[in-house]
Protein backbone atom coordinates (compact mmCIF):
# COMPACT_ATOMS: atom_id res chain seq x y z
CA UNK A 1 0.00 0.00 0.00
CA UNK A 2 1.35 3.74 -1.24
CA UNK A 3 1.53 5.48 2.71
CA UNK A 4 2.10 8.74 0.33
CA UNK A 5 -1.58 9.34 -0.22
CA UNK A 6 -2.78 7.49 2.55
CA UNK A 7 -1.04 10.13 4.93
CA UNK A 8 -3.38 12.36 2.41
CA UNK A 9 -6.61 10.41 3.09
CA UNK A 10 -5.99 10.69 7.12
CA UNK A 11 -4.97 14.37 6.36
CA UNK A 12 -8.82 14.94 4.24
CA UNK A 13 -10.74 12.22 7.06
CA UNK A 14 -9.11 14.34 10.25
CA UNK A 15 -10.51 17.60 8.22
CA UNK A 16 -13.73 16.35 7.58
CA UNK A 17 -14.84 15.17 11.05
CA UNK A 18 -12.82 18.94 12.45
CA UNK A 19 -15.73 20.43 10.33
CA UNK A 20 -18.52 18.14 10.73
CA UNK A 21 -17.97 17.77 14.69
CA UNK A 22 -17.57 21.39 14.74
CA UNK A 23 -20.49 22.68 13.20
CA UNK A 24 -22.95 19.97 14.44
CA UNK A 25 -21.74 19.24 17.99
CA UNK A 26 -19.79 22.14 19.03
CA UNK A 27 -21.75 24.89 17.60
CA UNK A 28 -19.06 26.62 15.69
CA UNK A 29 -21.04 27.39 12.84
CA UNK A 30 -19.30 31.40 12.90
CA UNK A 31 -15.96 29.74 12.82
CA UNK A 32 -16.28 27.26 9.60
CA UNK A 33 -19.12 29.55 7.74
CA UNK A 34 -17.20 32.98 8.22
CA UNK A 35 -13.92 33.34 9.90
CA UNK A 36 -12.02 30.37 8.16
CA UNK A 37 -13.63 31.54 4.62
CA UNK A 38 -12.28 34.50 5.25
CA UNK A 39 -8.90 33.32 6.15
CA UNK A 40 -8.51 31.38 3.21
CA UNK A 41 -9.57 34.01 1.11
CA UNK A 42 -6.61 36.21 2.52
CA UNK A 43 -4.21 33.72 1.96
CA UNK A 44 -4.99 32.57 -1.54
CA UNK A 45 -5.11 36.04 -2.82
CA UNK A 46 -1.75 37.08 -0.57
CA UNK A 47 0.05 33.44 -1.31
CA UNK A 48 -1.38 34.41 -5.14
CA UNK A 49 0.33 37.96 -5.74
CA UNK A 50 3.70 36.98 -3.94
CA UNK A 51 4.51 34.19 -6.21
CA UNK A 52 3.05 35.86 -9.25
CA UNK A 53 5.77 38.78 -8.30
CA UNK A 54 8.39 36.69 -7.59
CA UNK A 55 7.92 34.80 -10.98
CA UNK A 56 7.43 37.97 -12.78
CA UNK A 57 10.73 39.22 -11.17
CA UNK A 58 12.83 36.45 -12.38
CA UNK A 59 15.38 37.14 -15.04
CA UNK A 60 15.66 35.26 -18.28
CA UNK A 61 19.60 34.79 -19.27
CA UNK A 62 18.61 32.24 -21.95
CA UNK A 63 16.10 32.27 -24.77
CA UNK A 64 14.58 28.64 -23.57
CA UNK A 65 10.83 28.30 -25.63
CA UNK A 66 9.81 24.64 -26.39
CA UNK A 67 9.94 23.72 -29.69
CA UNK A 68 8.70 21.20 -31.37
CA UNK A 69 8.60 22.04 -35.01
CA UNK A 70 10.65 23.03 -37.78
CA UNK A 71 12.06 26.77 -36.48
CA UNK A 72 11.93 29.81 -39.20
CA UNK A 73 15.15 30.02 -41.23
CA UNK A 74 15.73 30.08 -45.01
CA UNK A 75 12.49 31.50 -47.43
CA UNK A 76 12.36 27.66 -49.05
CA UNK A 77 11.76 25.99 -45.43
CA UNK A 78 8.45 25.87 -44.24
CA UNK A 79 8.39 26.78 -40.51
CA UNK A 80 6.21 25.75 -38.69
CA UNK A 81 4.83 29.16 -36.68
CA UNK A 82 2.22 27.33 -33.53
CA UNK A 83 4.93 24.98 -32.52
CA UNK A 84 8.05 26.88 -33.60
CA UNK A 85 6.52 30.82 -32.90
CA UNK A 86 9.45 33.47 -34.35
CA UNK A 87 6.36 36.34 -33.67
CA UNK A 88 4.19 37.73 -30.86
CA UNK A 89 1.28 36.87 -32.52
CA UNK A 90 2.39 33.44 -33.36
CA UNK A 91 2.95 33.20 -29.37
CA UNK A 92 -0.19 34.40 -28.41
CA UNK A 93 -1.93 31.76 -30.75
CA UNK A 94 0.26 29.28 -29.18
CA UNK A 95 -0.30 30.15 -25.48
CA UNK A 96 -3.95 30.12 -27.01
CA UNK A 97 -4.16 26.87 -28.09
CA UNK A 98 -2.39 25.68 -24.54
CA UNK A 99 -4.72 27.08 -22.37
CA UNK A 100 -7.46 26.30 -24.28
CA UNK A 101 -7.35 22.51 -25.44
CA UNK A 102 -3.96 21.73 -23.67
CA UNK A 103 -2.01 21.30 -26.64
CA UNK A 104 0.90 20.24 -25.50
CA UNK A 105 -0.74 17.09 -23.61
CA UNK A 106 -2.66 16.04 -26.63
CA UNK A 107 1.20 15.36 -27.88
CA UNK A 108 2.54 13.86 -25.04
CA UNK A 109 3.67 10.20 -24.78
CA UNK A 110 4.16 7.59 -22.58
CA UNK A 111 7.51 5.15 -22.74
CA UNK A 112 7.09 1.69 -22.29
CA UNK A 113 9.49 -1.77 -22.83
CA UNK A 114 7.81 -4.47 -24.37
CA UNK A 115 9.09 -8.32 -25.22
CA UNK A 116 12.01 -7.83 -22.94
CA UNK A 117 13.68 -5.20 -24.77
CA UNK A 118 11.73 -3.42 -26.99
CA UNK A 119 10.84 0.47 -26.51
CA UNK A 120 7.40 1.55 -27.68
CA UNK A 121 6.03 4.93 -27.06
CA UNK A 122 2.27 5.34 -26.66
CA UNK A 123 -0.24 7.99 -27.15
CA UNK A 124 -1.67 9.34 -23.72
CA UNK A 125 -5.01 10.19 -25.11
CA UNK A 126 -6.26 9.18 -21.95
CA UNK A 127 -4.32 11.67 -19.75
CA UNK A 128 -5.38 14.74 -21.73
CA UNK A 129 -9.23 13.50 -22.05
CA UNK A 130 -9.25 13.07 -18.48
CA UNK A 131 -7.39 16.48 -17.76
CA UNK A 132 -9.63 18.10 -20.04
CA UNK A 133 -12.47 16.94 -18.48
CA UNK A 134 -11.34 17.78 -15.09
CA UNK A 135 -10.47 21.31 -15.59
CA UNK A 136 -13.77 22.21 -17.99
CA UNK A 137 -16.03 20.57 -15.44
CA UNK A 138 -14.37 22.06 -12.65
CA UNK A 139 -14.79 25.32 -14.43
CA UNK A 140 -18.54 24.85 -14.90
CA UNK A 141 -18.87 24.06 -10.76
CA UNK A 142 -17.23 27.02 -10.17
CA UNK A 143 -19.13 29.85 -12.73
CA UNK A 144 -22.50 27.80 -11.24
CA UNK A 145 -21.60 28.57 -7.96
CA UNK A 146 -21.67 32.33 -8.58
CA UNK A 147 -25.77 32.58 -8.72
CA UNK A 148 -25.15 32.21 -4.70
CA UNK A 149 -22.90 35.50 -4.60
CA UNK A 150 -24.96 37.83 -6.91
CA UNK A 151 -28.22 39.24 -7.10
CA UNK A 152 -29.51 39.09 -9.48
CA UNK A 153 -28.43 36.42 -11.41
CA UNK A 154 -26.96 37.30 -15.14
CA UNK A 155 -28.87 35.47 -17.78
CA UNK A 156 -25.33 33.94 -18.59
CA UNK A 157 -25.23 31.98 -15.35
CA UNK A 158 -28.97 30.58 -16.20
CA UNK A 159 -27.98 29.86 -19.41
CA UNK A 160 -25.14 27.53 -18.08
CA UNK A 161 -27.22 25.88 -15.74
CA UNK A 162 -29.89 25.17 -18.14
CA UNK A 163 -27.23 23.58 -20.53
CA UNK A 164 -25.19 21.78 -17.74
CA UNK A 165 -28.63 20.20 -16.78
CA UNK A 166 -29.87 19.36 -19.61
CA UNK A 167 -29.93 15.30 -19.03
CA UNK A 168 -32.88 15.46 -15.63
CA UNK A 169 -32.83 11.93 -15.64
CA UNK A 170 -36.51 12.05 -16.47
CA UNK A 171 -36.49 8.49 -17.92
CA UNK A 172 -36.05 7.50 -13.33
CA UNK A 173 -38.33 10.18 -12.18
CA UNK A 174 -40.82 8.54 -14.25
CA UNK A 175 -40.19 4.98 -13.05
CA UNK A 176 -40.18 5.65 -9.11
CA UNK A 177 -42.73 8.16 -9.35
CA UNK A 178 -40.27 10.62 -7.47
CA UNK A 179 -39.02 13.97 -8.10
CA UNK A 180 -35.50 14.72 -8.55
CA UNK A 181 -33.83 17.85 -8.63
CA UNK A 182 -31.98 18.62 -12.26
CA UNK A 183 -29.12 16.38 -12.75
CA UNK A 184 -25.77 18.83 -13.41
CA UNK A 185 -23.67 16.81 -15.80
CA UNK A 186 -20.32 18.86 -14.86
CA UNK A 187 -20.27 17.30 -11.25
CA UNK A 188 -20.72 13.58 -12.22
CA UNK A 189 -18.06 14.42 -14.67
CA UNK A 190 -15.73 16.29 -11.70
CA UNK A 191 -15.68 13.22 -9.79
CA UNK A 192 -15.09 11.13 -12.62
CA UNK A 193 -12.19 13.14 -13.54
CA UNK A 194 -10.83 13.10 -10.22
CA UNK A 195 -11.11 9.49 -9.77
CA UNK A 196 -9.38 8.86 -12.69
CA UNK A 197 -6.30 11.11 -11.92
CA UNK A 198 -5.92 9.46 -8.29
CA UNK A 199 -6.31 5.73 -10.02
CA UNK A 200 -3.25 7.14 -12.34
CA UNK A 201 -1.21 7.94 -9.92
CA UNK A 202 -1.55 4.43 -8.45
CA UNK A 203 -1.76 1.92 -10.91
CA UNK A 204 0.48 3.56 -13.46
CA UNK A 205 4.30 2.22 -12.18
CA UNK A 206 6.09 5.44 -13.58
CA UNK A 207 3.47 8.16 -11.95
CA UNK A 208 3.09 6.35 -8.73
CA UNK A 209 7.42 6.63 -8.59
CA UNK A 210 7.12 10.62 -8.53
CA UNK A 211 3.87 11.20 -6.43
CA UNK A 212 4.50 12.25 -3.55
CA UNK A 213 1.96 13.03 -0.43
CA UNK A 214 0.97 16.87 -1.95
CA UNK A 215 -0.23 15.53 -4.84
CA UNK A 216 -2.50 13.04 -3.22
CA UNK A 217 -3.92 16.21 -1.04
CA UNK A 218 -5.29 18.78 -3.64
CA UNK A 219 -7.26 15.33 -5.50
CA UNK A 220 -8.62 13.66 -2.17
CA UNK A 221 -9.74 17.54 -1.39
CA UNK A 222 -11.64 18.59 -4.46
CA UNK A 223 -13.08 14.54 -4.22
CA UNK A 224 -14.81 15.45 -0.69
CA UNK A 225 -16.22 18.79 -2.39
CA UNK A 226 -17.80 17.08 -5.26
CA UNK A 227 -18.97 14.44 -3.11
CA UNK A 228 -20.18 16.42 -0.57
CA UNK A 229 -21.78 18.99 -3.37
CA UNK A 230 -23.65 15.88 -4.58
CA UNK A 231 -24.93 14.50 -1.10
CA UNK A 232 -26.40 17.98 -0.42
CA UNK A 233 -28.36 18.16 -3.65
CA UNK A 234 -29.34 14.70 -3.92
CA UNK A 235 -29.45 12.79 -0.84
CA UNK A 236 -29.39 15.85 1.78
CA UNK A 237 -31.49 18.46 1.75
CA UNK A 238 -29.96 22.09 2.16
CA UNK A 239 -31.87 24.96 2.45
CA UNK A 240 -31.01 27.10 -0.33
CA UNK A 241 -32.36 30.14 0.88
CA UNK A 242 -30.06 30.02 4.08
CA UNK A 243 -27.37 29.51 1.51
CA UNK A 244 -28.19 32.42 -0.38
CA UNK A 245 -28.02 34.60 2.58
CA UNK A 246 -24.81 33.30 4.35
CA UNK A 247 -22.67 33.76 0.89
CA UNK A 248 -24.45 37.55 0.37
CA UNK A 249 -23.73 38.33 3.75
CA UNK A 250 -20.04 36.89 3.30
CA UNK A 251 -19.90 38.72 0.07
CA UNK A 252 -21.26 42.04 1.15
CA UNK A 253 -19.15 41.92 4.40
CA UNK A 254 -21.94 41.74 7.09
CA UNK A 255 -22.06 38.08 7.44
CA UNK A 256 -24.43 35.95 8.80
CA UNK A 257 -24.45 32.48 9.80
CA UNK A 258 -28.48 31.45 9.48
CA UNK A 259 -30.17 29.56 12.55
CA UNK A 260 -31.34 27.07 10.68
CA UNK A 261 -31.57 25.11 6.99
CA UNK A 262 -27.74 24.49 6.73
CA UNK A 263 -27.12 21.33 7.85
CA UNK A 264 -22.85 19.91 8.72
CA UNK A 265 -22.54 18.77 5.67
CA UNK A 266 -22.60 22.21 3.95
CA UNK A 267 -19.94 23.36 6.35
CA UNK A 268 -17.84 20.42 5.47
CA UNK A 269 -18.11 20.97 2.08
CA UNK A 270 -17.27 25.50 2.68
CA UNK A 271 -14.52 23.93 4.89
CA UNK A 272 -12.66 21.86 2.16
CA UNK A 273 -13.18 24.75 -0.30
CA UNK A 274 -11.76 27.30 2.38
CA UNK A 275 -8.48 24.89 2.91
CA UNK A 276 -8.55 24.64 -0.81
CA UNK A 277 -7.85 28.03 -1.42
CA UNK A 278 -5.68 28.17 1.30
CA UNK A 279 -3.29 25.65 0.18
CA UNK A 280 -3.54 26.79 -3.66
CA UNK A 281 -0.66 29.34 -3.82
CA UNK A 282 1.52 27.20 -2.19
CA UNK A 283 1.22 24.21 -4.42
CA UNK A 284 1.68 22.39 -8.13
CA UNK A 285 -1.69 23.90 -8.29
CA UNK A 286 -0.25 27.65 -9.35
CA UNK A 287 0.47 26.18 -12.46
CA UNK A 288 -2.62 27.53 -13.26
CA UNK A 289 -1.15 31.18 -13.30
CA UNK A 290 2.56 30.08 -14.13
CA UNK A 291 1.57 28.59 -17.23
CA UNK A 292 1.37 32.08 -18.33
CA UNK A 293 4.30 33.31 -17.04
CA UNK A 294 6.89 30.30 -18.01
CA UNK A 295 9.44 31.51 -20.63
CA UNK A 296 9.20 28.03 -22.43
CA UNK A 297 5.68 28.88 -23.67
CA UNK A 298 5.74 32.36 -23.74
CA UNK A 299 9.08 33.20 -25.34
CA UNK A 300 9.58 33.42 -29.52
CA UNK A 301 12.41 31.64 -30.84
CA UNK A 302 13.18 34.04 -33.03
CA UNK A 303 16.73 33.55 -31.74
CA UNK A 304 18.08 33.34 -35.43
CA UNK A 305 16.61 36.73 -36.19
CA UNK A 306 17.13 38.71 -32.55
CA UNK A 307 19.96 38.54 -30.07
CA UNK A 308 18.30 37.56 -27.13
CA UNK A 309 20.30 39.66 -24.16
CA UNK A 310 20.76 38.43 -20.86
CA UNK A 311 19.79 40.87 -18.45
CA UNK A 312 21.76 39.47 -15.77
CA UNK A 313 24.81 40.88 -17.43
CA UNK A 314 25.09 44.56 -15.87
CA UNK A 315 27.91 46.88 -15.38
CA UNK A 316 30.04 45.75 -12.68
CA UNK A 317 33.11 47.28 -10.99
CA UNK A 318 36.78 45.44 -11.68
CA UNK A 319 39.68 45.09 -9.62
CA UNK A 320 42.42 43.40 -11.41
CA UNK A 321 44.93 41.66 -10.38
CA UNK A 322 47.41 43.84 -11.37
CA UNK A 323 45.34 46.95 -9.09
CA UNK A 324 44.95 44.30 -6.34
CA UNK A 325 48.87 43.50 -6.48
CA UNK A 326 49.70 47.35 -6.35
CA UNK A 327 47.67 47.31 -3.52
CA UNK A 328 49.29 44.68 -0.97
CA UNK A 329 52.41 44.02 -2.89
CA UNK A 330 53.97 44.98 0.12
CA UNK A 331 52.13 42.87 2.32
CA UNK A 332 52.17 39.94 -0.43
CA UNK A 333 55.87 40.26 -0.18
CA UNK A 334 55.72 40.25 3.99
CA UNK A 335 53.79 36.92 4.08
CA UNK A 336 56.26 35.42 1.65
CA UNK A 337 53.80 35.46 -1.30
CA UNK A 338 55.32 35.49 -5.08
CA UNK A 339 54.61 38.49 -7.11
CA UNK A 340 54.60 39.48 -10.56
CA UNK A 341 56.79 42.63 -10.12
CA UNK A 342 59.07 43.51 -7.41
CA UNK A 343 58.46 47.30 -5.32
CA UNK A 344 62.46 48.14 -6.36
CA UNK A 345 61.71 46.64 -10.08
CA UNK A 346 63.03 49.75 -12.95
CA UNK A 347 62.35 48.99 -16.47
CA UNK A 348 65.49 48.20 -18.55
CA UNK A 349 67.43 50.32 -20.40
CA UNK A 350 68.19 49.87 -24.03
CA UNK A 351 71.49 50.56 -25.30
CA UNK A 352 72.50 52.32 -28.62
CA UNK A 353 73.75 48.88 -29.74
CA UNK A 354 70.21 47.48 -29.06
CA UNK A 355 68.45 50.53 -30.61
CA UNK A 356 70.50 49.97 -33.51
CA UNK A 357 69.43 46.33 -33.94
CA UNK A 358 66.36 46.92 -33.51
CA UNK A 359 65.77 49.41 -36.51
CA UNK A 360 68.02 46.82 -38.31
Amino acid sequence: MNQKYIYSLIAVLALFLIAYVGSEAAGLQILFGIILPYLAIIAFLGGFIVRILDWAGSSVPFAIPTTCGQQKSLPWIKPNAIDNPTSTGAVVLRMFFEIVFFRSLFRNTRMGISNGSRVFYKWEIFLWIGSLAFHYSFLTVILRHLRFFIEPVPSAIILLENIDSFFKLEFITHIFQIGLPGFYLSGLILLAAVTYLFLRRIFIPQVKYISLAADFFPLFLIFGIAFSGILMRYVIKVDITAVKELTMGFITFHPVVPKEGISGIFYVHLFFVAILLAYFPFSKLMHMAGVFLSPTRNMANNTRAVRHINPWNYPVPVHTYEEYEDEFREKMIDAGLPVDKMPDEKPEEITADQKKEGKE
